[in-house]
């Protein structure tokens, strides 16, 4: 009979293991239940917290980059005005260049002209006096003899081919 009563059920003893449980229980529950709660509730406030601060976060890279994309589109604006008062900066240049060069141009050919024409006239005189000189040299010639038509259509052939040899 003895070997019934250990395996026997002691309803005596399931209600004190459950007693004894449940008071451990509330003990445990006491003591680490509230601080583990508090300690959970930390971690989750701190979690939201940096959750918070990356919503914040992405929300300012986004404001960010699209000021960014903002500023490019006006710094490409503002490229092409640079681009564009150069070329017409460049355009002016060059016209007024130009302008000068055909100033210039003018200027020298007008001196060509004008030297071209003195040189001209001077030549003019210098044939001038020659022809003169020739007339006179002529006259002198003829003044010292008296000389007839064959001699005289002679001595203005010979005068004449002597004038181009000196030349």
């Amino acid at each position: 009979m003895q070997s019934l009563e250990i395996i026997s059920v002691n309803l005596w003893h399931i209600l004190v293991s459950l007693a004894n449980l449940l008071l451990i229980f509330l003990i445990v529950k006491k003591i680490f239940f509230g601080p583990v709660r508090k300690l959970i509730a930390s971690r989750q406030a701190e979690i939201d917290k940096q959750y918070a601060a990356a919503d914040e976060a992405e929300k300012q890279a986004l404001k960010n980059k699209a000021d960014w994309e903002e500023k490019m589109k006006g710094a490409d604006s503002a490229a092409d005005d640079i681009v564009r008062d150069a070329t017409e900066t460049a355009s002016h240049r060059a016209e007024k260049i130009i302008d000068e060069a055909n100033a210039q141009a003018e200027l020298i050919k007008a001196r060509a002209v004008n030297e071209a024409e003195l040189t001209r006239k001077q030549a003019e005189e210098s044939i001038k006096r020659e022809i003169v000189d020739v007339s006179s040299a002529l006259a002198e010639k003829m003044l010292e003899r008296e000389i007839d038509e064959k001699d005289h259509r002679s001595l203005i052939d010979s005068f004449i081919s002597g004038v181009g040899e000196n030349n």
